[in-house]
């Protein structure tokens, strides 16, 4: 990736410590089935949000990757958690990076 990712619209609020989860996948129809399959899996409080990342020097639309942001609570740092979502974005031919 590129580092320049959009983050969600709303942050976490300050002093949550809030993670931001990044599933990385080819197209936005698989991002947003990846996203509702999270909500469902996970019982997100809140929807994923998915936002397009082009390829750095890219200007064709098929080069583009899509994100699924995933709001997760410091306390919910759970290694078990982290394997779930690798696991769940490899389904959909991606995988899984923090922000």
């Amino acid at each position: 990736m590129n580092g320049a990712h959009p983050l969600p619209d709303e942050p976490a609020p300050a002093g949550t410590g809030a993670v931001h989860r990044l599933l990385v996948l080819p197209d936005r129809d698989t991002a947003e089935e990846a996203a509702a399959e999270a909500v469902e899996r996970f019982g997100l409080g809140r929807e994923p949000e998915i936002v397009r990342e082009a390829l750095a020097g890219e200007d064709d639309a098929e080069d583009a990757q899509w994100l699924v942001v995933i709001e997760e609570p410091a306390a919910g740092r759970d290694p078990v958690v982290l394997k779930a979502l690798e696991a769940l974005a490899a389904e959909y031919d991606g995988w899984l990076e923090s922000a």
